[in-house]
């Protein structure tokens, strides 16, 4: 896995003495917003159940790593957490029609994507209300807006997330906190190319196909979403001039629900 430098700041540095925790940065969108955090002065812890790739981007962040599986509610509660800013990004995919999704598969992924960013919002939020300044950015998908089929349990945790976001941007109103989500279309990141085999095998094509007739059907702007350009739109929520931006789902979908 090639190394993450920080994205650095041409001027001042915007998010000094700030701490941010990163979940799912090791590699994809979470090592992307990492790099640009801690561009912006930020101290990023990176999380992330490969450990060992967690520490290489924190190295060269320097930030620290935090090998932990989110997917274990008592690794969870074990942890020592605090952090001004929670990015919750970690995330899997399963592709199946519904009469074959594996219901353990369906629970795991509830788990991650959905239980997690709970446990863990509830865990900083306490310390964010005291400090009187906390940023919660959630990297939803734009399947928290709409459906695709085959992905019961994954449309099922986004869209719960961003109910969740909303509550706890309702919940923060005047404290200092703000709650967003970040939702882009189809990325490219090891978890969408991990994607093509199944796509082709549940919609009966081939998997050269996929990323026209399957994956970038629906999308206008027919190409992936960069990396870069999540975890510009996650910085932008934490940067001063962001406090009444909260409650808030920025679609970065190509125009895919302009339709």
């Amino acid at each position: 896995m090639s190394t993450t430098t920080p994205v650095l700041s041409p001027g001042p540095t915007p998010l000094e003495g700030r701490r941010a925790l990163v979940t799912g940065g090791a590699s994809g969108i979470g090592a992307a917003v990492a790099g640009h955090l801690a561009g912006l002065g930020a101290h990023v812890t990176v999380l992330d159940r490969d450990e060992t790739a967690a520490k290489e981007v924190a190295s060269a962040l320097g930030g620290d790593a935090l090998g932990l599986d989110l997917t274990n509610s008592d690794a969870i509660d074990a942890a020592a957490l605090d952090a001004d800013i929670l990015v919750n990004n970690a995330g899997v995919q399963h592709v199946a029609p519904i009469e074959e999704f594996d219901p353990e598969q369906f629970r795991l992924i509830q788990r991650l994507m959905l239980e997690a960013p709970f446990l863990l919002a509830r865990r900083l939020l306490p310390g964010m209300y005291e400090r009187g300044w906390g940023r919660i950015v959630h990297v939803s998908s734009v399947h928290g807006h709409r459906a695709s089929p085959y992905k019961a349990a994954y449309v099922s945790a986004k869209h719960g997330l961003e109910g969740l976001s909303k509550v706890i941007a309702l919940e923060a109103a005047g404290k200092g906190v703000t709650s967003n989500t970040v939702c882009p279309g189809y990325v490219r990141t090891p978890l969408v190319e991990g994607q093509v085999a199944d796509q082709a095998k549940a919609h009966g094509i081939d998997e050269s196909e996929v990323l026209d007739t399957v994956l970038l059907a629906r999308t206008p702007v027919r190409r992936l979403v960069e990396p870069d350009e999540v975890a510009r739109a996650v910085a932008g929520f934490c940067l001063p001039g962001s406090d009444s931006m909260t409650g808030s789902s920025l679609l970065i979908d190509g125009g895919w629900t302009a339709a």
